[in-house]
């Protein structure tokens, strides 16, 4: 299938609409695969010209951002969640190691939050995962990645709090 920006956000949009809980997530996270299939769409949104993080939609009902990402070069990212949002990365260029955290100690205001590595696995083309709620993780990129993410709300505009590996 040829993904418009348009036709994907609608779908998203419809999906959500209608379970937006982790099951419906789920059917995003297909949704998405779907698209990192489709070169053209990957052509438009993740060249030369695409930031670090770019927000290329964002619902006005719904509030979920679909965005576009090129990381150029090597990068390693602290333990984060998403606050009270939740998020799918679709892995299109490149592959990123991505770690799982256990919160030993949960993160406040004036606290970092303590986690544990639990997991380590790769995102290669194709791939999406869904972070949930409070679902800690890290990705490391050894080279330039591009990513489409889905963010249930733009994660720019809300406060998170630190963590700390022990």
């Amino acid at each position: 299938m040829d993904f418009t920006l348009d036709s994907f956000a609608s779908e998203c949009r419809r999906i959500l609409k209608e379970d937006p809980s982790p099951v419906g997530r789920g059917k995003v996270r297909e949704l998405v695969q779907e698209v990192l299939k489709d070169g053209k769409f990957l052509a438009t949104y993740l060249n030369d010209n695409t930031p670090d993080r770019q927000v290329i939609y964002e619902d006005p009902e719904l509030g979920f951002c679909i965005c576009a990402h090129m990381s150029h070069g090597a990068r390693e990212a602290n333990p984060h969640d998403h606050g009270s949002s939740w998020a799918i990365y679709g892995q299109a260029i490149g592959e990123t190691e991505m770690s799982d955290w256990e919160v030993l100690e949960p993160a406040a205001e004036d606290k970092p939050g303590k986690v544990r590595r639990a997991r380590v696995y790769s995102l290669k083309p194709g791939m999406a995962h869904i972070y949930n709620e409070g679902d800690v993780h890290s990705p490391k990129r050894t080279t330039t990645t591009g990513l489409i993410r889905i963010e249930g709300k733009d994660t720019r505009k809300m406060k998170r709090f630190a963590y700390k590996a022990v």
